[in-house]
């Protein structure tokens, strides 16, 4: 079996992981452990690269024959990626499209650098941002959101919210539109962790795949890990 690692900002990502991903990548071959970002007493939020940098280049050297991943956010972004801009919030911003890819490669450029040939970086870490966060892929399923936060009664509202977009992961206009702002804008009491992953488990990972192309692809790659394929 294949192990993961997979480092992730917060409680929310982490039970994600354990709940949703992590069962069904094990019948692939792949073992996924999530890894709360930070230290002892400082675990989850404050998504900044040395963090980041710190628990990823830690994690492969602490075990050779595993790989890394991550599950992060590009809105909220913290200070210190290569060749990113923070959101800040309060201040609208629209990331163009590519933005999370292009962070992506010049973070694991950055890594690979750090660590030098002997440790595989360009073979064992494959970074992940999430565009633009957690709460767009929960939009795959407008029906299956409203039951997460029991409120079947608002999925019309999630499904005229996602039918403006080509995807679920292109929901994001502003710091004040951004998929978890508008779930909190029709349902004030909306608590993502748990919340959050009801839905995801409610709507289930086919479902999130078929919707998000840019998630899919990601998740094709750690799949590929249990077959041989990098």
């Amino acid at each position: 079996m294949t192990r993961v690692n997979i480092v992730v900002e917060g409680q929310t990502e982490e039970t994600f992981v354990k709940d949703v991903l992590a069962p069904a990548l094990g019948y692939q071959g792949v073992y996924l452990k999530p890894r709360l970002l930070g230290t002892s007493g400082h675990r989850g939020g404050n998504v900044n690269y040395a963090r980041v940098e710190r628990d990823v280049t830690a994690l492969l050297k602490q075990d050779r024959q595993a790989y890394c991943t991550t599950l992060i956010d590009l809105y909220g972004l913290g200070s210190g990626f290569p060749e990113s801009v923070p959101i800040s919030i309060g201040i609208p911003s629209r990331p163009e499209p590519g933005r999370a890819s292009q962070i992506e490669q010049a973070v694991k450029n950055d890594i690979i650098s750090t660590l030098g040939d002997n440790w595989r970086a360009d073979i064992r870490f494959i970074p992940y941002i999430q565009q633009y966060e957690f709460e767009g892929l929960l939009f795959s399923s407008p029906v299956a959101l409203a039951q997460g936060i029991s409120q079947p009664q608002l999925a019309k509202q999630f499904r005229d919210i996602r039918e403006e977009f080509n995807t679920p992961e292109d929901i994001n206009d502003s710091p004040h539109t951004a998929p978890s702002k508008r779930i909190l804008q029709i349902h004030r009491p909306y608590q993502k962790l748990l919340h959050g992953v009801l839905a995801a488990k409610a709507m289930g990972l086919a479902t999130i795949r078929r919707e998000c192309p840019r998630f899919n692809a990601w998740i094709s790659r750690l799949e590929a890990l249990g077959t041989g394929g990098a």
